[in-house]
Order: C-alpha cells, then sequence, then structure tokens
C-alpha cells in the first residue's frame, strides 16, 4: 500500500508592506548631524543667528530624514517621516511665542518681585521717591497689593454672577430646551463669544451710567463687565459636559419615578460636576487677565479698596497698563517699568494657579469607574 506524499510547501510570497527599517537610532544621529550643519550654515551665510539656525538645521533634517527613509525604507515611511517633521516643526514655532513671553516677563520682572511688591501698595508713592532709589538712598518702594485685592474681589464677583446664570442656561438648553426660543439662545451665546472685551466694558460702563449717573466706576462694575464675558464660555462648557452624560442615567431614574428635576440635581449634574468645574475655573482664568473692561468700568487708583461697591478699584491688568503707560512723573520710567513686568509675572502665577486648580478639580470630582 502505498502512502501519498505531501508536496513541498511553497515559500508565501513576499508581502509588498515589507521593506528594509533604518536602525532606531538613526533618527538622532541626523537629528545631531542638522543640528552641526544648521550652526555651520548659519554661521557660513552672513553669521550666526538663532532664526537662520533653527531655519536651516530642520531644513537640512527634513531633507536629509526624508530622504534616508525613502532609500531604505520606502515611499511610506518617507511620506510619514516628512509629514512628522511638519508636525513638530509646527509645534515648535507655536513654542516660540509662549516660551518668549514667559522668558521676558520672568528676565525683567523677578527682580522687582518680592514679599515686599506683594504687601504694599502705591499710596504716597512719587516719581521723588523712585529718583531716590535710582540714587541709592532708598529702595525701591511700591507695591501691588491694591491691585491684586481688586483682581480677586472683581474677578470673585464675576464668576458669583456667571456660573448661575451660565449653569442654569446650559441646563435649560440640555434638558429643556426645543425649538425657537433654544434657537435663539443658542445663537446669542455664540454672538457673546465673540464680542469684543472693550464692548463688554461700554456695556457695563453704559449701564451704572443710566442706573446710578455719569461717570459711576466701581468694583462691581468691573465685575458685571467681565461676567458678560464669562458667561458664554460658561454656557458652552457646560453644555458640553451635561451632553456626553449617558441617557441610560436619565431613563433609570425616570424608570423609577423620579422627576426631572431631582434627576437632573441628583444625577446629571454630579456626573458632569467634573467637566463644569474645570470649565468654570477655565473661565475664570481667560478674564483674570482682561485690561480694557476693567480700565473703562473701575478705573484706576494707588490706595487699597476693599469694598467694591464703592469708589475706584484697581485691578492688576490696569495696575500694569499704568505703570507702563503712565510712570510717576519726576524720576525716570524704569522703576515704573519694573514694577509693570513684576505685575505682569504676579498676572501670570495666578493664571498658572487656576488653572492648576483646574486640572486638580477635574481629577478630585472626576467619576470612579473601577470597582
Amino acid at each position: 500500500m502505498s502512502v501519498a506524499t505531501k508536496p513541498p510547501a511553497t515559500p508565501a510570497a513576499p508581502s509588498s508592506l515589507a521593506h528594509n527599517q533604518l536602525p532606531r537610532y538613526t533618527t538622532q544621529v541626523v537629528l545631531v548631524l542638522s543640528i552641526a550643519a544648521g550652526a555651520g550654515l548659519s554661521a557660513l551665510f552672513g553669521g550666526f543667528s538663532p532664526v537662520s539656525f533653527a531655519v536651516l538645521s530642520v531644513l537640512v533634517f527634513g531633507v536629509v530624514n526624508t530622504t534616508l527613509a525613502g532609500i531604505v525604507e520606502g515611499r511610506r515611511k518617507a511620506v510619514d517621516k516628512l509629514v512628522t517633521t511638519f508636525v513638530y516643526t509646527a509645534f515648535g514655532i507655536a513654542l516660540v511665542p509662549l516660551i518668549s513671553v514667559i522668558w521676558s516677563v520672568l528676565d525683567n520682572g523677578a527682580e522687582r518681585f518680592s514679599i515686599d511688591f506683594l504687601t504694599t501698595s502705591m499710596r504716597n508713592v512719587t516719581g521723588l521717591n523712585d529718583q531716590q532709589a535710582l540714587e541709592g538712598a532708598a529702595p525701591f518702594i511700591g507695591g501691588a497689593y491694591h491691585a491684586i485685592l481688586g483682581t480677586f474681589l472683581i474677578t470673585g464677583l464675576a464668576t458669583i454672577i456667571s456660573v448661575p446664570i451660565g449653569l442654569l442656561t446650559s441646563i435649560y438648553l440640555v434638558e429643556y430646551g426645543r425649538g425657537r426660543l433654544a434657537r435663539s439662545i443658542t445663537f446669542f451665546v455664540d454672538v457673546m463669544t465673540g464680542i469684543p472685551s472693550i464692548v463688554a466694558g461700554l456695556f457695563a460702563a453704559a449701564l451704572f451710567a443710566v442706573l446710578f449717573g455719569v461717570g459711576t466706576r466701581n468694583g462691581f462694575a468691573g465685575a458685571v463687565a467681565l461676567s458678560v464675558l464669562m458667561i458664554p464660555v460658561v454656557v458652552r462648557s457646560s453644555e458640553e459636559m451635561l451632553r456626553i452624560v449617558p441617557n441610560e442615567l436619565r431613563e433609570a431614574a425616570y424608570a423609577l419615578g423620579v422627576p426631572k428635576w431631582r434627576t437632573i440635581v441628583r444625577v446629571v449634574v454630579p456626573t458632569a460636576i467634573s467637566g463644569i468645574a474645570s470649565g468654570v475655573t477655565l473661565a475664570i482664568a481667560r478674564v483674570v487677565g482682561e485690561t480694557a473692561p476693567l480700565i473703562v468700568t473701575a478705573g484706576f487708583t494707588s490706595s487699597i479698596n476693599s469694598d467694591p461697591f464703592s469708589d475706584w478699584m484697581m485691578s492688576l491688568p490696569a495696575y500694569v497698563y499704568s505703570q507702563a503707560m503712565r510712570p510717576l512723573s519726576g524720576s525716570s520710567p524704569e522703576p515704573s517699568f519694573d514694577r509693570a513686568w513684576a505685575a505682569a509675572l504676579t498676572l501670570i502665577l495666578i493664571v498658572m494657579l487656576l488653572n492648576l486648580v483646574a486640572r486638580l478639580i477635574a481629577r478630585l470630582f472626576a467619576p470612579k469607574t473601577g470597582r
């Protein structure tokens, strides 16, 4: 009895996607060589400069990296390397203004930034004091305590006004809004999102001029102006967070006989509270540096004012503007510029702190998915 023999297996055809591969360290080596070549070419063509060095290094890296990938790994990898180079280059270009601003503020404001600057106001500070400080007869005086206090009071009042209005509006749009009214509210929220900040300041100034007389300026007027800018941001962020709450949670509550308002209060809002709190904090960070509305509504002062409903109130953005654009007479403008840079550094630190708080809130209130 003969046993049938199995024919030998034919080797599989090579895949069209299989290509040779460059070593993993090729990109790093090409990057180092491109930096060296960029520095040499920049020095060769008219002297070394950071801009020409960066441009030439990127060009050399893109050409060499893409060419090597095309020769060894094929066209697909070459296109991938080229697009990756474009993406990282765009990311680096986007970082340049940010790093430049932060570096400028740190370089110019760190020297004047101190505990004394944070705990003193500009009351009784004149150009004569600055001149004595420049001559070494007296230390630099004058700080931004009154502006920091005004910023916190005005922004806090704006938050108290904006958050309930914005949150209730978003709840209406998501849970109840239907028809022409909901579409109209959405349209006007979109319009408010794009209005210039000076328009919000002029609106608040005109409103208080009608209600309390022409020339009325105080911290509460500034808070009203900032709330006009905050409300659409709060509405949009809260609306998006409420829309991503699964409908199954609502339907489960309705099946148990829970009223709709109680479902919203006990189920929907707690589920979305992490995103809502994060959006509110980012909205605060967005308006805390607004200058034009506060100049129009809150004005300028060199004294400490803890009552936002009475008299003018200084804020950090207005303080930076006044010190940079209106230095104290009788002295060199250098001390005023130093105070402006230190106040700008303080404002950046406050915004950074608010963003960190937003991330912390989002992490703490995030729904727990594990068992």
